[in-house]
């Protein structure tokens, strides 16, 4: 598969999930990004946005194996990763997939969990696999986890940790439709029986590997490798941050970006690129100080004056 054809594809998928979710053209693409560059997706909003229609519609569109795990107090590891199950027939125990065995797994109010719960996704997330009682076990590929979190002011809600956090390639959010967009929402559901609208299958779970090996392809400078780099490292001096941007998350930068050139439809990448995707890709991995937090300093400001600061570099646009 080549750019323009990926990009191709990559419109029909969001055209497909904005006719059941009510939301814009920005959002669906970030969603899309972390497809496209082999990450995973955190959604945070109140209840009733479309969060979850959002990961259920994207896995219709993309063909993918869907599972829901609504996360709980309660809920143990062994309830996400599975469990060995003793066969009374042969005196052995077999190992029981949990739902984590999908291609496109929402983890539902993620925030909700505790801890121990919620770690039980890291090696799934960074690795492909789980590990359960000393055996590992390989997850369906492609895997794609798509977690959802009400905002932590919200009740029952607490703060993921950083290396949670680190593991999502993107934050983003839906927010409340605007006036048009809501009166759309009610038309919709004028116009059906169902409670929840439903969304056409576009590609399988073939294409779909195919689609997110083209931004391998895809040219980046030099020069915009030591931007991306630059802009990583002054996250780290800045007086308001007390945890900059990790290597990974530099690296889920440089992924993202060459995934946005291919949404674009270019066979390289620019700096605007590397400017759209910066807040979605590295605003959730800065800690701040407490005085920037009593202060009410955004993650998404400081990631404007980063890239106000660092100078950015002049790319010609050469086809490779």
């Amino acid at each position: 598969m080549k750019v323009p054809d990926a990009a191709e594809v990559c419109d029909r998928v969001m055209e497909e999930v904005g006719s059941a979710v009510v939301a814009d053209r920005a959002f669906l693409e970030r969603v899309t990004l972390g497809v496209l560059a082999r990450g995973h997706v955190l959604i945070e909003d109140v209840p009733g946005t479309g969060k979850t229609l959002t990961a259920r519609s994207f896995a219709t569109a993309l063909g993918l194996e869907f599972s829901r795990i609504q996360f709980t107090p309660d809920l143990l590891p062994t309830d996400v990763t599975g469990t060995n199950v003793f066969n009374e027939k042969d005196g052995s125990f077999e190992f029981s997939p949990g739902p984590i065995f999908a291609n496109v797994v929402l983890a539902d109010e993620i925030n909700r969990a505790p801890p121990k719960t919620q770690a039980a996704l890291l090696e799934a997330m960074e690795e492909g696999q789980v590990t359960v009682d000393g055996e590992t076990h390989a997850l369906p590929q492609p895997f794609y986890v798509i977690a959802t979190q009400n905002p932590v002011e919200s009740e029952g809600a607490f703060q993921l940790p950083e290396a949670q956090l680190d593991r999502f390639t993107v934050k983003t959010a839906l927010g409340y439709p605007d006036d048009a967009g809501e009166v759309e929402l009610l038309r919709r559901r004028a116009g059906r029986s169902d409670q929840s609208p439903t969304v056409e299958t576009v590609l399988d779970p073939e294409d779909v590997q195919e689609l997110r090996g083209v931004p391998e392809t895809v040219r980046v400078d030099d020069d915009l490798l030591e931007y991306m780099a630059e802009v990583a490292r002054v996250t780290r001096e800045d007086r308001r941050v007390e945890v900059g941007v990790s290597p990974r998350g530099t690296q889920r930068l440089f992924e993202t970006a060459r995934a946005q050139a291919v949404v674009e439809g270019r066979e390289f990448v620019t700096p605007d690129d590397v400017k759209r995707v910066a807040d979605p890709v590295l605003a959730h991995r800065l800690i701040l100080t407490p005085d920037a937090t009593v202060n009410d300093v955004s993650q998404a400001a400081i990631v404007e004056d980063v890239l106000d600061d660092v100078p950015v570099p002049t790319v010609a646009e050469v086809e490779s």
